[in-house]
Order: C-alpha cells, then sequence, then structure tokens
C-alpha cells in the first residue's frame, strides 16, 4: 500500500533533535559494470545446453566463472568505496577485483578451448579479457591508509568493535521494519547516522575507543532491543504514547551520540592544542638568538 512520505522538514515531519553528523557517503562507483558482466555470463550458459556434453561441460565453466568474476568485482568495488570514504582504513584483506580480472580471463580461457581448443587463442583471449576487466573496474587498494604510527592492535578492537556496532544497527533496521511506518524507519536511519559519525571518529582515534565503549555496545544493544520490543507492541496496538515514548528515546540517545562524538573531537583537538604548545616552546628554548645567551644543553 501507499505510504506517506515523512522526513524532518516535512509537514508530517519531527524537527525534534540534533542534526547528526553525517559520515561519509559510501557511493560505490561502476557496480552497473559488475551487474552488466552477470549478464555476459549468459553468452556461455545458454548455448551450452544445445552442445555435446564435453563443450556443454565447458560452457557451463565458463559461464560460472564469469558469473563469479562479477560477484567478486562488485564486492571489491564496494570495499574499494568504504576505504576511499575513511580518513583511516585498512587495505580490504582479499583483492577481489584483481581476482575478479583473473576469474575473467579463466573464463575467455575456458570458452576458447571450448571453440578453439588447446591453442594459443585461449591464452590470448584470457589476456585480453584480464586487461579489459582491469581496464574497466580499476584496481584494489593495496595500502593502507592514515595508519602511520597507529597501534595494530588498537585498530583491531576498534575494527571488531565498529563491525559489532554496524550488526546491531542493522538489527534494528530490520526490527522496526515490522511496524511497517515510514516515519519512523526514517527516524531510525537518522539515529543510524548519529551512531556512524561515533563510528568514524572512532575509527579517526582508535584510542578513543574506550572513552566511547559503552556507546557502541550497551546504548546501541538496548536501542535495538526497544526498537523490537516497540515495533511488536505497535504492529498491534498502535500505541501513540508509546511511539512518543519510542521517539523521545532516540531523540535522547541521538543526542547522547552527537555529545559524544563532539567530546572526542574536542579532546582529540585539546590534545593537539598541547602538543603544539609544548613544541613551540621547546623551539623557542633550543634555538639561540643572534647575540643572546647560549642555552643550557639537556
Amino acid at each position: 500500500m501507499a505510504q506517506r512520505f515523512g522526513g524532518r522538514y516535512s509537514p508530517q515531519g519531527s524537527a525534534t533533535g540534533p542534526a547528526p553528523v553525517a559520515p561519509p557517503v559510501v557511493k560505490p562507483r561502476g557496480r552497473w559494470r559488475a551487474n552488466i558482466l552477470f549478464l555476459s555470463a549468459f553468452a556461455f550458459l545458454f548455448p551450452a545446453f544445445g552442445d555435446a556434453p564435453d563443450a556443454m561441460l565447458l560452457g557451463l565453466v565458463a559461464g560460472g566463472l564469469l558469473v563469479l568474476a562479477a560477484w567478486l568485482s562488485r564486492e571489491g568495488i564496494t570495499a574499494r568505496a568504504e576505504w576511499e570514504a575513511r580518513k583511516v582504513a585498512r587495505r580490504p584483506a582479499v583483492p577481489r577485483i584483481l581476482l575478479g580480472a583473473i576469474a575473467t580471463g579463466a573464463a575467455l580461457a575456458v570458452g576458447g578451448i571450448a571453440a578453439h581448443g588447446l591453442s594459443l587463442y585461449p591464452a590470448l583471449y584470457a589476456l585480453a579479457g584480464a586487461a579489459l576487466h582491469l581496464g574497466t573496474f580499476g584496481l584494489d587498494p593495496f595500502s593502507d591508509k592514515g595508519m602511520e604510527g597507529v597501534d595494530r592492535f588498537q585498530t583491531d578492537r576498534v575494527a571488531r568493535a565498529v563491525a559489532e556496532g554496524e550488526q546491531t544497527l542493522a538489527q534494528m533496521k530490520d526490527a522496526i521494519l515490522r511496524a511497517g511506518d515510514r516515519a519512523l524507519e526514517t527516524r531510525v536511519d537518522r539515529f543510524a547516522q548519529s551512531a556512524r559519525a561515533l563510528f568514524r571518529q572512532v575509527e579517526s582515534d582508535p584510542g578513543d575507543l574506550t572513552a566511547a565503549r559503552k556507546y557502541l555496545s550497551v546504548y546501541l544493544q538496548g536501542a535495538r532491543d526497544a526498537t523490537a520490543k516497540f515495533a511488536d507492541l505497535w504492529a498491534q496496538t498502535r500505541d501513540a504514547k508509546a511511539r512518543a515514548d519510542y521517539e523521545s528515546l532516540l531523540t535522547d540517545l541521538e543526542t547522547t551520540f552527537a555529545d559524544r562524538s563532539r567530546a572526542l573531537l574536542e579532546g582529540g583537538r585539546t590534545d593537539l592544542d598541547i602538543e603544539i604548545g609544548v613544541l613551540r616552546d621547546r623551539l623557542k628554548y633550543e634555538t639561540r638568538s643572534p647575540g643572546g645567551p647560549v642555552p643550557p644543553q639537556v
């Protein structure tokens, strides 16, 4: 059924609550090309069923490899977009786009064997296919970004905490869908933006994890559980008071997460100001002015 659009600035939207700090928007480029690669697999799959058994097997293998290449490429594009959107990020553990290029080359090689037998042509097809794939989709990130001087153990802890937080947000999103209310879904999305802003802040400075731990676990899990209970109640009773209480809870949590993100950011600025001040004092002390006294050796 049709649903009324609701937003922060719409007539029925809620204008209360702080505007969350929007995290970087992940917009993968080139995913439509991966979808075309999916479709190209049918060029091997459909004709295979009219061929001899050996040719049919090779056609199915070639089509399957193209499907695998398309899937790897699409996942690699998404991982690269997330890497580009963050100031501090590790390179993807698996170079999916590169593996997709290899799978594309292998698919064309198998197709060439089916058409020409064992000859030079399958090898040429493989090289051309892999090269065209890399030219179309590019390469995976092969280096970490913003990780100089960062404790690996701390970043691993942050990565696990953020992954758990994202899973909790996904469960919260699934729970509110049971309410069948577009405005509530939008409201939960706003809260998720505030939570992800805190995720990005902790990723930028892994040392903030201890201060933000309860926000990434206890508060998020409490919001998820409250959402699940409210969605079930709202679907059955349409209790206006329960809805108002739930929206008030989300507003309080939004404020809490926004304040925590701001506090961590300001704390980082304070530490930087102190460090700069110390360095300036040290430089003034160690730099001898012309004709001035020689500073004592430390």
